[in-house]
């Protein structure tokens, strides 16, 4: 690396894409004060730039880098050039860039070589952020740093300190608790060694029996913990067995979870709630033992809470325990086939929960059989057990459920705890399976009770090729997309298709299938949706709980569509769609659909409703999937005019006709044309230019008269200027404002199309679409923003507002058009152009 000095003219061409470009001429000094220097570090022998190979830079490798010193604040730029792209140098540049190489990432193409901009990771979230402005993430997400506490980096700050950790995030007070109220009595936060003299991470082993509930209602948990312990490669990814109280002891331990689509480690310290030196909520059946205890704290600091716990499915946890797929069955309605389908789930190692529907009366009431309404059990086992005696012989399907109580509330019928029905199997069989007999919460039944008894069974697939029927010799890879989204009210929380007026503008997501299952003899692939949403537990204490969300999937004729519009789902019936709309986490669906492309639409029961998301897709073979959304652009054709542009004008009228066509003044604006006319030459006197100020007292004297609104301010005004204003002079001339009027024409037509009410304002939904009809297409992440900016807070969006956004659309657009000669879809802009262009508009 060199170091590199020189001064240099630069000659810029600037054009905002309304006229001529304009040369900006500057003079820069490259290098010079504070170690600026620019270099190269080859990676193979050249002797100078002449020695280039034919292939340009695929021909060699190395680092270029250009540090531009202190007066540009120390930053600069790096690259990788060639040799495959090389590795990134972590200078002070601010971007890296990756030039040329043989298997370098696809990218632009620029004289030959590839550039990919290497754009800093970013967490997956469906709220289009704005770059270089600050967020209230810290201040809405309290547990922001959970994902940035690194235990080896805090196990070694306390060892090297001497002291023990005490966590900041999940602190050791009545509201990491409760949220809604004050503890019912005194609880006091103790370590194990201050519980008992000889704290144990696990004692003899994880088991099933070690899991006992305490004063909390969250048996869901307890259940799919209970389950966790059968699958030894499963709880040990969840809870680190190494872990111990004695060897590098701080008073930290760690957890692994799979959180809303990423697996997250999570760690708290060892204090834990007591009364009178009892744990208050889950404990071990042995006294000294605090893995369980210790894994519920870890659980509710991701929820927020302690009492964010009470009450939920025990899907929820075995996913967040697998990262798998949960299935529900309604066991009134099972399919036939559900004995095999839990017996290969058995044997796979999914976790299992079944329930009872709660008595609206009565909390966790118990039936005459044993069993517990409301109450959420662990299915630990299914088998086909041998019955042999003189006079029977065959097999019988058992279930085995286990009770997270951990007591003596246990079936009563038959095959339970000491039942006459278990003469039927000789005591080798008996020793097979593991049957023994306890007042442990745990019991067995024929499956044919325990599907008349229970009512809902939740299978947690572990990975989706656990999903295939087929047998355990045969499985196969399935294909998973997921995306996370967000319902945005005001932007797209249309509600279900009850509501179809808003229903489309709901997100939007493409699946297409391209081969049919290999084992399917009706040419038809199978495909699983899955639709959860995100932190409903954690904002409890803000009085929110969970939506009731569902899904629609319908068939696309053309597979390269942008958004679906009204028109679409009022003329086109769904072709699948989620069991029910339910106020569950998550909702799961699994179809058979013939090749083709989807578009699956997920949403709320009710409009307006926000929220989170993630959807997952998996499929038997390769799936492209991703949200449907269109890039921002401009449609040329809708300002092409004979006096503009009369060769683009001809070659439009021959073309095939365009979806946005331009319609004729009426004899009403003819007049009103002709009228500003003879308005604009005695306000623009001899020079026939006007100003923002004139331009205001020309058009509110037409447009007040039409519209229920005060007519447009001088921003506005100043805003329509700009539009037009190449040359920075603040005036327009008459052409310019021609040009003007013809733009305020069309959106004034549009504008008086969708209202219709005639309220004089448009509602927010329905911005999208009136724009599109003026040519504008919107991505996305661009509605958004345009909609916070310019719809009230009731959603609705008056005349002048719809005005000003279009105009500085086009504004923006056909300045960054300017810039963008080759539509790249990337600008490059000094900062003195950046300004002029977003302040200037």
């Amino acid at each position: 690396m060199s170091n590199y000095y020189k001064t240099k003219t630069i000659r810029t061409y600037v054009s905002d894409g309304t006229g001529a470009p304009k040369v900006q001429t500057k003079t820069v000094t490259i290098g010079g004060p504070g170690g600026s220097s620019i270099g190269f570090t080859p990676s193979s022998d050249f002797g100078d730039f002449g020695n280039f190979g034919s292939r340009g830079f695929d021909d060699f490798g190395g680092q270029f880098k250009i540090d531009f010193g202190d007066s540009f604040g120390g930053k600069g730029f790096g690259f990788d050039i060639g040799n495959k792209g090389g590795s990134r140098p972590s200078g002070g540049g601010s971007r890296s860039y990756v030039i040329g190489g043989g298997d370098a990432d696809p990218g632009r193409r620029t004289g030959g070589s590839t550039i990919k901009v290497v754009a800093p990771p970013t967490d997956p979230d469906p709220q289009p952020k704005l770059a270089g402005r600050p967020t209230r993430v810290l201040k809405k997400n309290p547990f922001v740093g959970l994902k940035f506490q690194n235990p080896d980096e805090i196990r070694a700050q306390c060892l090297r300190e001497g002291i023990l950790f005490e966590d900041p995030e999940f602190p050791c007070v009545d509201s990491s608790i409760f949220f809604s109220r004050s503890p019912p009595r005194p609880f006091e936060w103790k370590r194990p060694h201050e519980i008992c003299d000889n704290p144990q991470w696990i004692s003899q082993g994880a088991s099933r029996f070690d899991v006992r509930q305490g004063e909390l209602g969250d048996c869901w948990l307890l259940a799919a913990v209970a389950s966790l312990t059968c699958n030894p490669k499963l709880f040990e990814n969840v809870v680190d067995s190494r872990q111990t109280f004695t060897e590098n002891y701080c008073g930290l331990f760690k957890f692994k979870f799979w959180h809303q689509g990423e697996w997250q480690e999570v760690v708290v310290d060892d204090r834990l709630p007591t009364y009178r030196n009892q744990l208050v909520f889950m404990h071990s059946t042995e006294k000294n033992e605090f893995w369980s205890a210790l894994l519920e704290k870890a659980y509710a600091k991701l929820m927020g809470s302690y009492e964010s716990l009470k009450g939920g499915s025990t899907s929820e946890a075995m996913e967040d325990f697998t990262g798998g797929v949960t299935e529900m069955f309604d066991l009134q309605k099972a399919p036939p086939n559900l004995l095999n389908i839990m017996l290969k789930a058995n044997e796979r190692g999914s976790l299992m929960g079944c329930s009872i529907d709660a008595d609206p009366g009565r909390v966790e009431a118990e039936l005459a059989n044993g069993l517990i309404m409301g109450h959420a059990y662990s299915v630990t086992s299914v088998v086909l057990a041998d019955i042999k005696t003189a006079r029977v012989k065959g097999q019988i399907p058992l279930v085995r459920v286990r009770n997270p109580w951990g007591n003596g509330s246990e079936w009563k019928g038959a095959w339970s705890d000491g039942s006459r029905e278990w003469s039927l199997l000789t005591e080798d069989e008996k020793q097979e399976h593991g049957i023994t007999f306890s007042d442990d919460g745990e019991f067995w039944m024929s499956f044919q009770d325990f599907t008349a008894n229970f009512q809902k069974l939740e299978i947690c697939n572990l990975g989706p090729d656990s999903l295939d029927e087929e047998d355990l010799s045969n499985k196969k890879k399935w294909e998973c997309f997921k995306e996370h989204g967000a319902w945005i009210k005001r932007v797209n929380a249309g509600g279900c298709r009850n509501y179809l007026d808003t229903f489309w503008t709901n997100p939007q997501f493409r699946m297409t299938l391209t081969d049919v299952d290999d084992d399917d003899n009706d040419d038809m692939c199978t495909a699983i949706v899955a639709v959860l949403q995100k932190d409903r537990r954690k904002k409890r204490k803000e009085g929110l709980d969970l939506l009731t969300i569902g899904f629609v999937i319908y068939k696309l004729e053309d597979p390269n569509c942008g958004p679906l519009d009204m028109k679409f789902f009022k003329y086109n019936p769904s072709v699948a769609k989620s069991p029910t709309f339910i106020n569950m986490r998550e909702i799961c669906g699994r179809f058979k659909l013939p090749p083709g492309s989807y578009a699956i639409v997920p949403s709320t029961f009710e409009p307006h409703y926000e929220g989170e998301f993630l959807i997952r897709i998996f499929t038997e073979k390769a799936n492209v999937s991703g949200e449907i959304d269109e890039q921002t652009s401009l449609d040329d054709d809708v300002y092409v005019t004979p006096e503009r542009f009369p060769q683009r004008a001809a070659a439009a009228k021959n073309a095939p006709k365009q979806k946005y066509e331009r319609t004729e003044p009426t004899d009403q604006e003819r007049a009103q044309a002709d009228a500003l006319k003879q308005s604009f030459k005695r306000i623009a006197g001899e020079d026939m230019e006007i100003d923002a100020y004139e331009l205001q007292e020309v058009l509110n004297t037409v447009f007040t008269k039409e519209f229920p609104f005060p007519g447009f301010g001088v921003d506005t005004c100043r805003s329509m200027v700009a539009m037009h204003d190449g040359d920075l002079s603040g005036k327009l001339g008459y052409d310019e404002f021609k040009d003007l009027w013809e733009d305020l024409r069309r959106w004034k037509g549009v504008f008086k199309e969708f209202d219709k009410d005639k309220s004089g304002n448009l509602s927010s939904y329905e911005l999208r679409n009136a724009l599109n009809h003026v040519g504008f297409h919107i991505s996305n992440r661009t509605f958004k923003s345009l909609v916070m900016r310019y719809s009230n807070k009731n959603g609705q969006i008056d005349f002048g507002d719809f005005i000003m956004c279009t105009i500085r659309l086009k504004t923006m657009l056909t300045s960054f058009r300017g810039h963008d000669p080759q539509n790249t879809g990337f600008a490059p802009y000094d900062i003195d152009s950046f300004i002029q262009t977003t302040m200037y508009s």
